[in-house]
């Protein structure tokens, strides 16, 4: 265990070690393209790199920090960490879906991802930035323009979609080339390292992904769902209380430009001017002079739109002077302007003389901070107000530009939190928890068979999970639990094995005693036991009586079979052993060895319970002598109504006595007694019972010469 987790451990630090170089490679590239302004970015080499040898979680870590560490150079950079994600992405998938072994999926891929990263660039440069970002990029935009009469958009779009396919294809070309050189045991060591158990194939890797989508609550979704709701809601938080920070210190600012300008503008009016000025306008005296002044305030004080002199009526204003910029509709002087609905709440107050700051409107400038300082003559009388507008409209366009330029950042982000997700629980628990479940259901499905069982223990073991946590514990505790299980199995397999032999010898025993009682019948429970088997075993193979015909069966009739006879017990030696053929009334006492042996063995049925197998032997001592054409005896059984096993042992047993000797008849020649047997089908015998045995002529002679008879 500890040299295994030596050497895990050095797979993840040459894994570790690809990362890094990989990012390295990147920002190099990047940065030499930069700094000699080439149209191309260079700047996925080391993530198409790092998916081929490392696959897709360190290709994605790759290719974010990539874009990170490339702001050293150039603050535009971090805005293409999603573009060089999607390259991670699209390539890993790629390499186990489509793989870089024909020339024609080289250019598949590099044309599908040229495009796809054309069309993301150039949506970012255009949305986020309004113009592209390189000069070279910028020089051919505007030729391209000027040549085919295009937009400047559209032509942008597809020089950058052009430049994108010649940018990855020089990328893959160098990545393939360095991925060639690279010891491909290194590579596997590599890919591997990521595991926490034994590594998985592409299509256990899709089995078991497809079982956790399956689940109605599955756990690598809720892990990956709450790590992006996560990030998403503090990125969130963080954005909102930005902005609210920003626009509170934005309008803070703006409310005190707009008040300094005002009172500025009411400290060189003179109160005494307003009436004439609203009286006679730019014919006023002094109404040149003035109005030169106050431009000087609107165009010193930056950040300052408008400035208006008014003074007040009882529903609203009269113009005195208008300082708004020139492409702008100014308004007269005596022009009279009815109050906005914004200004309704401090009517009062100006009424009263007083100093208004920070009013948020909207005017006909747009959207305004404004202020109001009242214009004082000698006698302490409000004679108008000096009113300055702050446009607030930047903040809008710089907040529409910062959250775009936050989304382009933080995609990336977010892909890398979703892979990070995807990745830790599918290796930490999802793929652990499956391969478990898996080996469990082996377990399981393996019954009783031993060999099925090893082998399951096997393979349980062999996923060997490393996670170091409850997982592992768990999974040590059910191989534990497994593997002491088969043991058992195994004792009490040996034990039953033992018991079956015990069993198997008494019914030879019992046989034998049975056998050595008459003279005539030499090694014939051993014959017919083995001819039995011949038999079973060609129908098995023929497809004969499938629904009849099993493991068990088979064993059964086998081991069953050299107790048909054993209701001769019963009979006596004199009729047992005559010499001569036997009367009619003896002949009737021997008919009774099958109902005698069907009583002994149903008495061992009722005393020895569940020893099913005793079922087919007495069916075998019962039947054996009925005849397929219902002629037999003891009940004139007929056909398939025949127990099966008595049909097999019909054939067995009539084919023995014909080839052995008797003390009142010799032994038949083999292909006599053949005949015999094959004469009966259909009449005496089963037709497939005798087709099956005469297929089996071959085994046949073996079991006669290891009995010593004559073929």
């Amino acid at each position: 265990m500890k040299i295994a987790l030596q050497k895990t451990g050095h797979n993840r630090l040459l894994r570790v070690g690809l990362i890094f170089g990989g990012i390295l490679f990147n920002v190099v590239m990047s940065f030499i393209s930069h700094k000699y302004g080439l149209p191309i970015y260079l700047d996925t080499i080391g993530t198409m790199l790092v998916a081929l040898v490392g696959g897709l979680f360190p290709a994605i870590v790759t290719a974010v920090l990539s874009n990170v560490f490339g702001t050293l150079f150039s603050s535009e950079v971090i805005y293409f960490g999603f573009v060089n994600a999607v390259v991670a992405i699209y390539t890993s998938w790629y390499i186990r879906e489509k793989k870089f072994d024909h020339i024609k999926n080289i250019f598949i891929f590099l044309f599908t991802l040229g495009i796809a990263c054309g069309v993301v660039s150039s949506i970012i440069q255009w949305g986020a930035m309004g113009r592209p970002q390189n000069p070279s990029v910028s020089a051919l935009v505007e030729a391209f323009t000027i040549q085919y009469g295009l937009g400047e958009f559209i032509s942008f779009f597809i020089i950058d979609i052009l430049l994108n396919i010649l940018d990855k294809g020089i990328s893959i070309f160098l990545a393939l080339l360095l991925w060639h050189f690279m010891p491909k045991s290194t590579c596997i060591k590599i890919r591997n390292s990521g595991w926490r158990q034994r590594p998985l194939t592409v299509g256990e890797i899709k089995r078991i992904g497809s079982l956790s989508m399956s689940s109605v609550h599955s756990l690598r979704i809720r892990i990956t769902v709450m790590l992006l709701g996560c990030s998403t809601a503090l990125t969130l938080i963080m954005g909102i209380v930005g902005i609210t920070l920003y626009f509170k210190n934005a309008k803070a600012e703006k409310a005190e430009v707009a008040l300094n300008a005002a009172r500025f503008a009411s400290e060189i009016i003179n109160p005494d001017i307003i009436d004439e000025c609203i009286a006679k306008g730019i014919y006023a005296d002094a109404y040149g002079e003035t109005e030169e002044a106050l431009y000087r305030i609107r165009d010193g004080v930056t950040g300052v739109d408008n400035i208006y002199i008014n003074q007040l009526s009882s529903d609203g204003w009269y113009i005195v002077f208008d300082i708004a910029p020139p492409d702008t509709k100014r308004h007269i002087p005596g022009e009279k302007v009815t109050f906005e609905e914004d200004m309704e709440p401090y009517v009062g107050s100006l009424f009263k003389g007083e100093v208004i700051e920070g009013v948020e409107e909207i005017s006909s400038a747009g959207w305004v901070m404004t202020a109001f300082y009242p214009i004082i003559d000698k006698s302490g009388i409000c004679m108008g107000y000096a009113v300055a507008e702050s446009s607030l409209q930047f903040v809008s366009d710089y907040m529409r530009d910062f959250l775009l330029r936050v989304f382009f950042i933080m995609t990336s982000f977010f892909i890398l939190i979703i892979a990070y997700g995807l990745w830790s629980s599918g290796t930490g628990m999802v793929y652990p928890i499956n391969s478990i479940e898996k080996s469990v259901e082996d377990f399981i499905k393996a019954g009783d068979d031993q060999v099925e069982l090893d082998e399951s223990v096997r393979n349980m073991r062999a996923i060997d999970i490393q996670t170091g946590d409850e997982i592992e514990k768990m999974y040590r505790i059910i191989c534990d639990m497994a593997l002491n299980q088969t043991e058992k199995i195994r004792s009490v397999r040996r034990f039953s094995e033992a018991t079956l032999k015990m069993q198997d010898g008494l019914i030879i025993t019992m046989a034998d005693l049975v056998e050595n009682r008459d003279s005539d019948t030499g090694a014939h429970v051993q014959k017919t036991s083995e001819y039995v088997k011949i038999i079973v075993e060609g129908l098995e193979r023929k497809g004969y009586y499938p629904e009849k015909i099993s493991a068990k069966f088979k064993s059964d009739v086998v081991r069953s079979a050299p107790l048909h006879d054993v209701g001769k017990i019963n009979i006596s030696d004199k009729i047992l052993n005559k010499p001569g053929k036997l009367t009619e009334e003896e002949f009737e006492i021997m008919k009774t060895h099958t109902t005698a042996g069907r009583e002994i063995i149903e008495k061992a049925i009722n005393t020895v319970k569940g020893e099913v197998y005793l079922k087919e032997a007495r069916n075998m001592a019962a039947y054996h002598h009925e005849r397929w054409d219902g002629k037999g005896y003891p009940e004139g059984l007929h056909g398939e109504v025949i127990p099966l096993s008595a049909r097999i042992m019909a054939v067995a047993d009539v084919f023995d006595a014909l080839s052995s000797s008797r003390v009142y008849k010799p032994a038949f020649p083999l292909d006599e007694a053949l005949a015999i047997i094959n004469e009966g089908a259909g009449t005496q015998f089963d037709p497939k019972c005798v087709e099956a045995f005469m297929d089996s002529i071959p085994e046949i002679k073996v079991i006669l010469n290891k009995y010593n008879q004559k073929v």
